[in-house]
């Protein structure tokens, strides 16, 4: 889908009501207030994540695992829906991180039971697209139902892309676009992982299930538009080392995959590279993002953007001349409130002196727990966006 620039139009005349969740939503919030001034709305957020609205209310809730603090924030977005009619307009602001902040367990489940499940879901090992089926039939809200439950308000939906492809569908669940999938998908999923699900996830399926389809006239008063994705962070990042003299070298915005595989990967890319430069040439940028996957299988305090560094580290053995920088754009890699890693040729020889050992680490998912001992972490803070994951490879020649 084409990205097209925020031009943000004049404010509608009648009732106007923003709604909003994920990373970004306040920041977003923040953007339509200081064109529109006061607005009437909900948006919800990240812990720590709030901006100084004027009257747009915030709610913070968890993620990655949803809290009580989002299951009632978004009854009250699905209230104040409720109170609208065909003459009023819904502003929708979404971004990543709204499949847990917008969190309505479909009937019959409950908040507990939908945390179990979204713990089994992110340690599968499973892409996003596959997690966000199952969860879409577990919900009230994902899979084209917050959509449909604004009709027959007109809805603008503005969205900020985390997502490899930009697919509306998986971003935030899509709970504003239609969705082709069924209850079987979800289930066939769900067996291909041998994912541990609660007993009434399978009475739930039986009945069934709520999302609504492209074909549903509801939609057809809903306009969804992304106005940022990772595509466009990485041709700045490209253009920024252009610029500067580098050569750039790019693998893709959308790669999938398991972290630890991707690391090694793009590491003996990296090698490869370096192995042709000449003295003369100009240093190499070799350039990545998409979302990779961790399958867990220790409890560790890791994510995959510092999972694939350390992998990376392992493969690269100290090789003089060539660094390596990987994060999540939101400054939240996995659980940990870290960005992500960097890695140096001295990195590795430096644990060894200590006796740190990498690979034992990488066993036990405890990625982010290596780069606290080495001192090769990022943390930025909230970034108040989320434009997926960043990777950047410095390759220099020998």
């Amino acid at each position: 889908m084409e990205v097209i620039p925020l031009m943000l139009p004049g404010k509608p005349s009648g009732r106007v009501v923003i709604i909003g969740a994920g990373k970004a939503s306040a920041r977003m919030a923040e953007a339509v207030e200081s064109v529109w001034g006061p607005c009437e709305g909900i948006v919800i957020t990240r812990y720590g994540y709030t901006r100084p609205l004027n009257s747009i209310k915030i709610v913070e809730a968890s993620h990655p695992t949803p809290d009580h603090q989002g299951v009632s924030g978004t009854q009250e977005i699905l209230t104040l829906l409720e109170t609208l009619g065909e003459d009023d307009f819904v502003l929708c602001l979404i971004s990543g991180g709204g499949s847990s902040l917008l969190c309505a367990p479909a009937e019959g489940l409950s908040l507990s039971d939908k945390q179990k499940i979204n713990r089994t879901l992110l340690n599968s090992g499973a892409p996003i697209g596959e997690m966000n089926v199952v969860r879409k039939h577990l919900s009230k809200v994902k899979g084209g139902q917050l959509g449909a439950a604004s009709y027959p308000s007109n809805m603008l939906c503005l969205i900020i892309s985390d997502v490899a492809g930009d697919n509306l569908s998986d971003i935030a669940s899509g709970v504003t676009t239609g969705e082709n999938s069924k209850a079987q998908d979800a289930i066939d999923i769900i067996s291909k992982y041998n994912m541990d699900m609660p007993k009434v996830v399978e009475t739930i399926f039986s009945k069934g299930s709520t999302v609504v389809p492209p074909t549903d006239n509801r939609l057809d008063k809903v306009n969804n538009i992304i106005v940022s994705a990772p595509s466009k962070s990485l041709i700045a990042a490209k253009e920024l080392a252009l610029s500067q003299g580098f050569s750039v070298e790019f693998l893709g915005d959308s790669l999938e995959g398991e972290a630890k595989t991707e690391g090694v990967r793009q590491a003996s890319i990296a090698l490869e590279i370096q192995s042709k430069l000449q003295a003369e040439d100009s240093p190499v940028i070799l350039l990545s993002g998409g979302e990779y996957t961790v399958s867990i299988r220790s409890n560790g305090v890791g994510g995959p953007n510092a999972e694939f560094a350390l992998a990376a580290l392992i493969h690269l053995d100290a090789q003089p001349g060539i660094y390596l920088i990987s994060c999540d754009t939101d400054g939240v890699d996995g659980t940990a409130e870290v960005a992500g890693a960097f890695v140096a040729p001295s990195m590795l020889n430096f644990a060894r002196l200590r006796g740190i050992n990498a690979c034992e680490f990488l066993e036990r998912n405890d990625s982010h727990s290596f780069f606290k001992e080495v001192g090769g972490q990022i943390v930025t803070g909230p970034t108040l966006t989320n434009v997926n994951d960043f990777r950047a490879f410095l390759i220099q020649p020998l």
